[in-house]
């Protein structure tokens, strides 16, 4: 009888913390989180209402009130079943099968006076000749809750089904003692397994909403990406190039990037995540030409000081045109890397660049690693104004402006890895 005290208490307790829980989480609707409280409330009624009929101290005067509680008793414990398919995402077929309440309180109601399904007497209590009738309500509900189980299953794909098995297998070790042996454990076992249940389907909840956020925010990134890649390729035809100058730059900063993490180079700095960004961001390193006149763009000469001075605006402009694109479509960190590439690629490391003369590591980290990309490839590429320079004379002057125009030590990795830009 003790084992029986204690597997009751903690049956009581477990089902107090699992309403607790319920009530504080915020990671249910308000339909999810009826179903769990009935669920646990109901285990709750059905373990006490059992234990006051079954403690051991029992009290022939007290017949009358222990028949209402046992009648409370059978009618809710099949029920428990529709409660547990509501609580696992099974709404309509719960709103349906709720129906059995009223049929099996009913049953229960017109059977208690003769003790058709259970009585007292002076020893205590006793099933009735008629005590099958709750056994098939019973029998039909573990059919139901076992169906229940395997369907909310195949809706989430059979992730878990390790899970469902366990389950139905602590059901069984509650029910069979209590139909062969009579030892009553069931509603420890039912509680447990609703507690189970509970964790089970909100964590393929949590998994498939986490699943959902992934793709929409990959659907996102897509947007971006293609929105970066136009908005390059239509600043670029504009200045007589064609996509291959933003799809080599965009390498160039990313393989310079890697190889000044892996060399130690601004490590501190340089993660994936920063890699990345630039890789996206980079094809936009030239968007404020979209202030530039075609005249400039596609003159096949060399600029007028006038006309150079107009060119310069492009970086400025840069970066307001990326904060106007970009604002309010993605966080603050995406739009600060893409205006910082933008507005400053053209700053020089000895403070003698452009717009704003920006000196050493007061130029962004992104912009620095841009300016080099940039102007390898506008060294070796042909241009409307110029022929390709050789590839050797261009890395002899990234060598030679180390240090002046570039970051000494950017422009090291770059040249130490020379293989890796041809």
């Amino acid at each position: 009888m003790s084992f029986y005290v204690c597997a009751t208490i903690l049956t009581e307790l477990l089902m107090v913390a699992m309403v607790l829980h319920v009530t504080t989480y915020n990671g249910f609707n308000r339909e999810q989180k009826i179903w769990f409280l009935l669920t646990f409330i109901s285990i709750m009624i059905c373990a006490g209402a059992e234990f006051t009929v079954h403690c051991g101290y029992y009290n022939p005067d007290h017949s009358l009130l222990l028949t209402v509680i046992t009648v409370f008793q059978f009618s809710l414990a099949p029920i428990l079943a529709v409660f547990f398919s509501g609580a696992l995402g099974l709404y309509r077929q719960a709103k349906m099968a709720i129906v059995l309440l009223p049929i099996s309180f009913f049953v229960e109601i017109v059977c208690a006076p003769g003790g058709l399904i259970f009585f007292f007497d002076a020893e205590g209590y006793h099933r009735g000749h008629l005590f099958l009738i709750y056994e098939l309500f019973y029998s039909v509900s573990i059919l139901y809750l076992i169906i229940s189980l395997f369907k909310v299953g195949r809706n989430f794909y059979h992730r878990d089904f390790i899970t469902i098995i366990m389950i139905i297998v602590i059901l069984a070790a509650g029910v069979v003692p209590m139909t062969f042996f009579k030892i009553n454990i069931t509603y420890s076992a039912i509680g447990l397994i609703a507690s189970l249940c509970y964790i089970y389907y909100n964590d393929l909840v949590q998994q498939d909403t986490k699943d959902e956020l992934v793709l929409q925010q990959q659907k996102v990134t897509d947007i971006q990406e293609h929105t970066i890649s136009g908005l390059a390729n239509l600043i670029e035809s504009r200045d007589m190039e064609t996509g291959e100058h933003v799809a080599r730059t965009s390498e160039y900063v990313k393989t310079l990037a890697e190889l000044a993490r892996d060399d130690g180079v601004y490590e501190d700095i340089i993660d994936d995540h920063f890699i990345a960004l630039i890789y996206t961001l980079a094809p936009l390193h030239d968007v404020g030409k979209i202030v530039v006149s075609d005249a400039i763009l596609k003159k096949p000469g060399r600029l007028t000081a006038e006309e150079y001075e107009e060119m310069k605006q492009h970086a400025s402009s840069g970066g307001r045109v990326v904060r106007q694109i970009l604002s309010g479509v993605t966080d603050e960190e995406y739009i600060k890397i893409a205006a910082d590439i933008a507005t400053y690629h053209h700053e020089k490391w000895n403070g003698e660049g452009y717009p704003e003369g920006r000196k050493g590591e007061d130029i962004p980290l992104s912009a620095r690693i841009m300016a080099i990309a940039d102007v390898f490839d506008a060294l070796i590429s042909e241009r409307c104004y110029k022929k390709p320079m050789p590839v050797e004379q261009a890395f002899q002057i990234i060598r030679t402006d180390a240090g002046s125009h570039f970051d000494p030590k950017l422009a090291g990795v770059f040249l130490n890895h020379k293989e890796e830009f041809v």
